[in-house]
């Protein structure tokens, strides 16, 4: 492979140095005889989509090679690596190729019979949750996705799907197979019992409150507030028609999310960017979270840390550092100054081979 050459400000600290790409890998070295792709402009990691689903489509799974179209449109956004929270196909094929984002997967949606989305999930009754976790652990890499909570059809609103003593004892299940744990959860109920079970991140969190909040701070539960897919709350509560009160909860959630991430943030909750891609949302809209996410009260440089640099380190990856994985993003201008900025990267660079260059 051609050694690469880039000369640019390196973000988060903002100073100009030269790097170098080598088998895939920074080098903070000179290389000789490398080939110059970038002298001048700002660099950053590639972008992490934190929540996306590579394997659902509008109507549910999809063929292998629809996922990888899925893959592709997220790179060609940027988005160069990928937690996948949940697919009900075996995406294993496409870690193996070298043109698609690095993929961290999850394994299948865990739920129980009528309380989720049908197809997606592995349905169980609550007394299998720890062995499935178990199954599941071993089938990702590194996380387990639980359905948190969902509509129950007999009370009309959402309510949880597991008791508190079989949700530690999955969850310890999990944590002992080296796997951390993460759960679709859109109400205020579910929340006490998975915090203090000791699940790692919560996905959506619209009903955080004051106190859910702070206990996450405390323990350093992550928060993928996923803010482009709550923008379908209204929609789904125009369609519940049968159930009055979920639908009125579920506008409720949405009106004052933007105050619960704000909260979230200001506490010190670890929160990182995912679309929730797949299904209802498209896929590549990376850039539409992180500038939800400064809507929402994080400075410019917190957002684009939270779906760069620091969503990486969550996810045991480095940032440009000597040896790091070379997946990273050039832009002419200073993406702090004007997030759109982010929309038109001038060199996208995936595992130290050039995908994408409009200048050099």
């Amino acid at each position: 492979m051609t050694a690469l050459h880039l000369r640019g400000a390196v973000l988060p600290d903002g100073g100009e140095r030269d790097l170098w790409v080598v088998n895939g890998r920074v080098r903070t070295t000179e290389v000789p005889g490398a080939t110059t792709v970038l002298d001048g402009g700002y660099l950053i990691p590639g972008f992490v989509d934190a929540h996306c689903h590579v394997g659902i489509g509008p109507g549910g799974p999809v063929d292998l090679d629809t996922a990888a179209g899925q893959a592709e449109i997220d790179r060609d956004a940027g988005t160069l690596l990928i937690r996948d929270c949940g697919s009900p196909i075996d995406t294993t094929p496409l870690q193996e190729r070298l043109d698609l984002p690095r993929i961290i997967r999850a394994g299948r949606h865990i739920a129980r019979p009528r309380r989720y989305i049908r197809h997606l999930g592995v349905e169980i009754e609550p007394d299998d949750l720890p062995d499935q976790v178990a199954r599941q652990a071993a089938a990702g890499d590194g996380w387990v996705k639980l359905v948190g909570d969902w509509i129950d059809r007999e009370k009309g609103d959402l309510a949880p799907l597991w008791s508190d003593d079989v949700l530690a004892e999955a969850i310890r299940v999990a944590h002992d197979a080296g796997a951390r744990v993460t759960a679709h959860v859109f109400g205020e109920d579910a929340l006490p019992g998975l915090i203090e079970a000791g699940i790692d991140c919560i996905e959506h969190g619209t009903g955080l409150t004051p106190e859910t909040t702070a206990e996450m701070a405390r323990r350093g539960t992550a928060l993928v507030p996923t803010l482009i897919n709550i923008e379908n709350f209204p929609g789904i509560a125009a369609g519940a028609e049968r159930f009055p009160s979920y639908a009125r909860h579920m506008l409720d959630l949405y009106e004052n999310v933007t105050r619960t991430v704000a909260h979230a943030i200001e506490a010190g909750v670890p929160v990182y960017a995912g679309t929730d891609a797949g299904g209802g949302i498209a896929h590549g809209r990376i850039v539409d979270e992180v500038i939800a996410l400064h809507r929402a009260g994080m400075s410019a440089e917190q957002a684009i840390a939270a779906g760069s640099w620091s969503a990486r380190a969550w996810l045991g990856y480095s940032g440009l550092t000597e040896g790091a994985a070379a997946d990273l993003l050039a832009f002419a201008d200073d993406p702090r100054e004007d997030l759109e900025t982010l929309r038109n990267p001038a060199l996208v660079v995936l595992r130290g081979r050039v995908v994408r260059q409009t200048v050099r």
